[in-house]
Order: structure tokens, then sequence, then C-alpha cells
């Protein structure tokens, strides 16, 4: 015959179980709403571009630049420079230092971006116009030729014609490298003797080559 053993709880025991019984069930809850709230950065409040709002009074979510903001490197406060016209006209002087590393600059540019139609002389008989594309004017003619240098400055920005912009191929000194070189191109058809400087002139009245040191080849790789 087995015999029950009865445990008598005291009152004081009984409410620390019924604590320790909250407690856990508290803890429970906080866990669960824990989980609930969770959010991961692509849950994160946020408006779209464009997106109406009814914060601001505009009913704008996206805000403007605050007036007068420029982008770091963007001042471009040389009209001149940055746009090839001075008071709405286009430049007739560089505004930069035309040196042999600028004009040698320029003829890598050109024959890169400007010779497949231009051709290398600029005569306008590039490749791609033998080919079958429109061809452009010749550089050599009286109209281009009287152009001040910001005329081929914007077009080589904006575009003209046909002529796409290579704004986004050329940044503005390395335009500006073209359109030296350019320049260069149309002297070499049209430079005379007066041109020449007096030293280079002297050594023609000599029977020399311009440009050659005495005693050297005139004769070109």
């Amino acid at each position: 015959m087995r015999t029950r053993t009865t445990t008598t709880v005291s009152p004081a025991g009984r409410g620390r179980r019924a604590r320790r019984a909250l407690a856990g069930a508290a803890c429970v809850v906080a866990l669960l709403a824990a989980g609930g709230c969770r959010q991961d950065m692509h849950q994160a409040p946020r408006y779209d571009p464009l997106q109406a709002s009814d914060f601001f009074a505009d009913g704008r979510a996206s805000r403007g630049l605050v007036t007068g903001t420029i982008a770091r490197g963007q001042l471009r406060d040389d009209p001149a420079l940055y746009t090839g016209k001075q008071g709405g006209a286009f430049v007739s002087d560089m505004p930069v230092e035309v040196t042999r590393d600028l004009l040698l600059r320029g003829q890598d540019r050109f024959d890169i971006f400007c010779a497949p139609c231009h051709a290398r002389t600029g005569d306008g008989n590039g490749m791609i116009v033998q080919r079958g594309m429109k061809q452009p004017p010749s550089y050599h003619i009286e109209r281009l030729r009287a152009q001040p240098v910001g005329y081929f400055y914007d077009v080589i920005t904006n575009g003209f014609g046909v002529m796409q912009d290579y704004s986004a191929q050329l940044p503005p000194r390395d335009r500006w490298a073209v359109v030296a070189y350019l320049r260069a191109l149309q002297l070499s058809r049209h430079a005379t003797v007066a041109d020449l400087p007096a030293e280079d002139r002297a050594r023609l009245d000599g029977g020399e080559a311009a440009g050659t040191p005495h005693g050297g080849s005139s004769t070109h790789e």
C-alpha cells in the first residue's frame, strides 16, 4: 500500500512562484515585441525621388539646393575659359597659354575625336566620310579661317548640325588644346614668309630651311 506525501506550500512561496511566472511571461512578450519591430535598412522610412509629401508646404519630398550652391570644382567663374564667350560674343584670343605641350595635346585629342570626320589635315575627308557619312566643310575655307577661337570651342562644347557635342569626352582645357591645334592646321596651309620670326626669315634668305639649326639636316622623320 502506497502512502501519499502531501507538501504544503506557504503563502509566501506561492507568491514567489507567481512572480517568477509573471516575469517569464513578461520576457516572452518583450521578445515577441522586439522581433515584430525589427527593420532592415531597406525597410527604413524614406521618400522616393519626386514623391509627394505633406510635411513641406510645397508638397514635395525632394528639396531644392540652397540658393548659391555650387558643386565642388564647378565654380567656373571665367566665362571665356568655360564658354568661349565674353559678354555674349565669341572670344578672339585664347584664354590659356599656347605652348608646345598644349599643341601636342591638342593634336592627340584631334586625331582621336575629330580626325575620323575632319581628317588629320582638317580638310573634311576623314575615314567616316569616305564610308558614306556627310562631309563637313574644310577648316581651310575662308569662312572658318575667319571665325574666332571661341566659335570652335562652342561647337566642340555644344555640337553643331549633325555633329554631336564632345563636352563629355573633352574637358575645357582639352577643348582649348584642340582649338589651338586647329589654328595651327589652318596656319599650315596659309602661312607666309612674313609670318616667320626674323631669325627664321634670315635663315631662309641664306638658303637654309626654316627651323633647321645651322649645319643641321632639313629632312624629317
